[in-house]
């Protein structure tokens, strides 16, 4: 069978493929591997039957044509076939569960760059590591990685892709969720942090920023209180990419940094770097007068008890009750009933 034979066969196996006749299309198409005399045909024949029986559940039979497709492209000695079927070998791989070999085989495709097809085909190893780093429970690679397909989606306006990365990502927050359960059930402080930092980077990929501050704050207290020193940098590293989000860092934001990093190096007992970011939060608590005016003391440094005045003038409830006067210490305008905090 010749090549422009090869080519007709090939779309009336498609045609028939897409009007549902699936097992005709096999048919037709294994005709065409049998006989074909092109390997480039050959090549897009096996590349069809992969999608096929992918796609019906026969992950066996994708294995077999997928291994019979690398023979192939190494015999055209084209790096474009040979990055595409590395990429099918490793989703035939991740559907038999076979996850560290998808990620071998997702990393031989990524070390592959500079072909014509590797923009393209990017996204698809990414989704397919990421999955199969999900399948091995390692959430925070797995998060990574459907981050990176979900850019090149983007990048590419390829919603076909994106639509495949938010199912990932679905199951990927189900299975966060049920290792969150376990966690609680069990008082496993690490795995509440991890799970907690995971919640919050699916927050800030879906660009939900305002509900992943309060568990990368959650998370960074646990790591701190477990002394888990990479978490803690897993964890700044991700608020700074909510900033970046963002585009912008206003004061609060920089409070809030020399806060985690006051934290961080009081841990790491870094005494310079301490001072450094104890100054700065304190120059950020004077700019924005977030201290109390009564003993001086900022606030939020600690979990105290706050009460505003109708001046909106906020102070400690104990030194406001130790003042004794109806006052605001700072106006001296009268306080009615002051609100809680």
């Amino acid at each position: 069978m010749g090549q422009d034979q090869t080519k007709q066969q090939i779309e009336k196996g498609l045609q028939l493929y897409q009007s549902n006749q699936t097992e005709k299309a096999l048919q037709v198409w294994m005709r065409v591997l049998e006989k074909t005399m092109d390997p480039a045909g050959r090549f897009q024949v096996l590349g069809c039957l992969i999608t096929a029986h992918s796609e019906m559940g026969r992950y066996k039979d994708m294995l077999k044509f997928a291994v019979v497709q690398i023979d192939t492209a190494r015999e055209l000695e084209d790096p474009d076939y040979l990055m595409e079927s590395y990429l099918n070998l490793a989703r035939s791989n991740e559907k038999l569960c076979e996850f560290q070999k998808t990620i071998s085989y997702c990393k031989t495709c990524l070390n592959m760059q500079g072909t014509t097809v590797s923009l393209q085909l990017n996204g698809q190893v990414s989704l397919s590591m990421g999955n199969a780093f999900l399948g091995l429970s390692i959430f925070q690679k797995a998060l990574e990685c459907f981050e990176k397909a979900l850019r090149y989606a983007h990048n590419n306006d390829d919603k076909m892709l994106e639509c495949r990365v938010c199912c990932s990502l679905g199951s990927f927050y189900t299975q966060i969720k049920e290792s969150m359960k376990i966690a609680l059930q069990h008082g496993d402080r690490p795995l509440q942090a991890l799970c907690l930092l995971c919640f919050a980077d699916i927050h800030r990929s879906r660009a939900d920023i305002q509900t992943a501050f309060p568990r990368y704050d959650s998370s960074m207290s646990i790591m701190t209180e477990i002394g888990n020193r990479l978490g803690q940098i897993q964890v700044l590293l991700g608020v700074a990419k909510c900033w970046v989000i963002q585009k912008e860092l206003d004061k609060l934001g920089l409070l809030k940094l020399h806060c985690l990093g006051e934290g961080i190096y009081r841990t790491k007992g870094q005494q310079r770097e301490l001072r450094d970011h104890v100054v700065k939060f304190h120059e950020c608590v004077e700019e924005m007068e977030l201290y109390c005016g009564m003993c001086g003391e900022s606030i939020g440094e600690k979990n105290s008890q706050l009460q505003a005045l109708p001046c909106s003038h906020f102070f400690h409830l104990k030194c406001l009750q130790t003042n004794g006067t109806r006052g605001c210490p700072n106006c001296r305008r009268s306080s009615m009933k002051p609100g809680f905090v």
